[in-house]
């Protein structure tokens, strides 16, 4: 029985990763709610449920399966991102950050996670851990500085004496 169990949740999952990889979200969504009991104590189903939602910018749904994929695998950052991403989207920052930051202690040396966390704070009008994010991120991984320009999240920080250094160094 646990066998079959797993068989059947293992096949919704590959059903649902192969429509969300064609870019067919709507699609993976009907599959995974066909068999919605089947995944809700599944980590890799309710992160999938979650992306679903999220690549349909249906953010605040997308946050209880993404936050009960969190509680089965507390460890996995791309549950954390997806987390943060949606709650951002739907006006709070503070839980995006919340839900961000614990994964620095999982992946240090991840530039994305420095570089979200740099946005969040930035949002949030915290100058000193704004900076000290996205010092971090572009440390790690100079690439990031491409992105800096055309950021809006950064928007709150562009006439900081700093972030004007910071980005002036490394542009």
């Amino acid at each position: 029985m646990v066998n079959s169990l797993r068989e059947r949740v293992y096949r919704v999952r590959r059903e649902a990763e192969g429509y969300l990889e064609l870019g067919m979200p709507r699609q993976a969504l009907q599959a995974i709610q066909r068999r919605t009991p089947l995944v809700h104590n599944d980590a890799r189903g309710c992160y999938l449920l979650g992306e679903c939602l999220r690549e349909m910018r249906r953010y605040r749904e997308a946050i209880s399966p993404l936050s009960r994929s969190l509680e089965l695998i507390p460890d996995d950052i791309h549950v954390r991102m997806a987390l943060a991403w949606c709650y951002k989207r739907v006006g709070h920052v503070d839980q995006a950050i919340d839900s961000l930051e614990p994964a620095i202690d999982i992946e240090p040396g991840s530039a994305i996670l420095h570089y979200n966390l740099a946005c969040y704070w930035s949002l949030a009008h915290d100058r000193h851990q704004a900076l000290r994010y996205l010092a971090n991120a572009l440390r790690i991984d100079g690439n990031f500085r491409e992105l800096v320009e055309d950021e809006p999240d950064f928007d709150p920080l562009r006439s900081d004496p700093v972030f004007q250094d910071l980005t002036q160094l490394l542009g």
